[in-house]
């Protein structure tokens, strides 16, 4: 058990989720202010391992470790995060207007599986505030991505102007892109999962990237493996890779994980709202399947980003091997604390070595591929 296990998680589990996610992102906020604070950070957390250093869709990343969307959204972290050994981060999800989100309460943990249960709904200051925060920005050690959404109130015909006008406002500031059609906290917005509503959205992103950078989709662990299939080939065209995946809305997975939780407190557990996605260790083996199953589909042509139920090395290795050149945490984050990402960029390298393979490069859809697959089996 960590410091921040024995000390502060207490303390920050005794506050409602959202209380104690103001509370830490406030810290780290006023971390980010002070260069002797960040410098200490930085000794504490941010070691270089250049066996984990990888380039994708053109970038380079210290490690493969990111942040995901969803923790910072409003472009207020970016300078403490990397001091913590983040390889990347990625802020919003950001809409092109300011909104304030579902009504609270809108975050619920679930301890007993390592989960959470949100319906934040996009909250956030726009893209405006985002853009004067990331043009202050100081320094950029690590890549940043820059994750859109779309406005609660935002007519479905209207979607790929409003991406469109967001990605605009903001390309100076980011390094890649991701487009965010799969949360389920607004009503209708996976519709534009659908394969020719996407790629209307794409298309009108890309006749405004100049410069060509990265551009990634989001993609709901809910969608089929059949649906995927049909996705893939146009994301390969116009798309710079996948990000798998989004919380899940399953009824099953988020009925499981409060069974779970009332069998283990022998009383019933229930959320203070309905609706919402679960993220955490239920969608762990939900998105290395759909990982494993895009690096198969496309041959690991398309750059992917894993993210979800990632807790450790292991769990992060595992991803990396179904395909995933690049890995984000957030529900990890919450429940194992500041010390999470160089915890796992330690044990990356540490299995790296135990399986003699030169870079984390070597590793990337390492399951897919014969005998070096076998002996670099985690279980």
């Amino acid at each position: 058990m960590t410091l921040y296990e024995r000390t502060l998680k207490p303390l920050l589990f005794s506050l409602d989720a959202e209380t104690a996610h103001n509370w830490a992102t406030g810290a780290l906020a006023l971390a980010g202010k002070f260069p002797p604070a960040l410098a200490l950070l930085e000794l504490a957390y941010a070691r270089r391992r250049p066996k984990l250093e990888i380039e994708v869709a053109g970038l380079k990343f210290p490690n493969p470790i990111g942040l995901a969307a969803g923790f910072d959204k409003d472009c207020r972290l970016v300078h403490a995060l990397p001091a913590l050994g983040f390889g990347f981060v990625e802020v919003g999800t950001l809409t092109l207007e300011a909104q304030p989100g579902n009504p609270a309460p809108r975050i619920f943990r679930i301890p007993e599986a390592e989960a959470l249960l949100n319906r934040m709904g996009f909250n956030n200051e726009g893209v405006e505030a985002a853009r004067e925060r990331l043009a202050g920005l100081r320094r950029r050690p690590v890549p940043i991505g820059v994750n859109l959404g779309l406005n609660k109130n935002a007519p479905e015909r209207e979607a790929a102007e409003r991406y469109a006008k967001a990605f605009s406002a903001l390309y100076l500031h980011g390094d890649y892109f991701v487009v965010n059609v799969s949360s389920p906290n607004t009503e209708g917005l996976r519709r534009l999962q659908d394969k020719l509503r996407l790629e209307r959205i794409l298309l009108a992103l890309q006749e405004r990237n100049g410069d060509r950078k990265p551009i990634f989709v989001k993609l709901a662990p809910d969608l089929s493996n059949s649906e995927l299939e049909e996705l893939l080939p146009m994301l390969e065209k116009n798309a710079s890779g996948v990000i798998c995946a989004n919380t899940t809305s399953s009824p099953e997975r988020k009925s499981d994980a409060l069974e779970d939780a009332s069998q283990r407190r022998g009383r019933p557990v229930l959320p203070p709202f309905e609706g919402g996605g679960l993220s955490g260790r239920p969608v762990e083996e939900r998105s290395t399947e759909m990982i494993r199953a895009a690096y198969r589909l496309t041959e690991g042509r398309l750059p992917i980003i894993g993210v979800g139920g990632v807790f450790d090395a292991e769990g992060a290795y595992r991803k990396i091997r179904a395909g995933a050149s690049l890995v984000q945490l957030y529900t990890g984050f919450v429940y194992r604390g500041p010390g999470l990402p160089s915890a796992i960029t330690r044990g990356l390298n540490t299995l790296l070595e135990k399986h003699e393979l030169a870079s984390i490069s070597d590793a990337v859809g390492l399951s897919h591929r014969g005998p070096r697959a076998d002996a670099a089996r985690i279980p």
